[in-house]
């Protein structure tokens, strides 16, 4: 009885890895297609925003890819595998505050046709990231912090396309800027958590 039952989860746990796995590949093409895209755009078209949400991109393909190395691995590599998403996290948000450096010293106004329009694509690709994550998000720390990861990207996507407006509005590249730097904060805090929630792990 007690083999039945063991054979049972084996079964179970070896299907919904395959499961996660089908959905971290999808993610990941996803994210590697959307950051050169954006990161070539944000650079021809001047936006920090765009720019910054495409090394979010990047380091999401990153962990993505990651989730997919320890997916068959125990919690330690979980956790692991965690903490390099929120050091790729806090990388991410030292590019964009680089980026940003630049920007001020040029005042460059971001170029909005392209800014916009590429923007919307991402946040369409993001929703869809989403959306399939969703399933997963309970099943273990990993897969909770890839989640986190694509909510993060929803949050950014609409931000890029909120500054694009106000660029409109107000004929400034400040706003630009300013979602930019939002955006570095909110990378760094979701590293801290991830971070951390990856260490109490470790540690127990």
């Amino acid at each position: 009885m007690a083999d039945h039952c063991c054979q049972k989860k084996s079964s179970a746990l070896e299907k919904l890895s395959k499961r996660q796995s089908k959905v971290l590949w999808i993610v990941l093409g996803i994210n590697g297609v959307m950051f050169g895209v954006e990161f070539f755009s944000g650079i021809w078209s001047n936006s920090l925003a765009l720019t910054g949400d495409s090394l979010d991109m990047l380091g999401d393909a990153i962990a993505y890819g990651s989730s997919l190395y320890v997916i068959n691995m125990g919690n330690k590599a979980h956790a692991r595998s965690a903490m390099l998403k929120g050091i790729i996290m806090f990388a991410s948000a030292i590019a964009v505050f680089s980026r940003a450096a630049y920007q001020l010293s040029f005042s460059i106004p971001p170029e909005l046709t392209v800014m916009s329009s590429i923007g919307f694509v991402a946040l369409c690709a993001n929703l869809v990231c989403l959306y399939l994550l969703t399933q997963h998000r309970s099943d273990n720390i990993n897969m909770s912090s890839v989640w986190l990861c694509s909510r993060n990207d929803i949050i950014a996507n609409v931000s890029v396309l909120g500054a694009a407006g106000l660029v409109y509005l107000t004929k400034s590249s400040l706003p630009d800027i300013l979602v930019g730097l939002l955006l570095a904060v909110l990378f760094a805090k979701s590293a801290g958590a991830v971070l951390s929630q990856s260490l109490q792990q470790l540690r127990a």
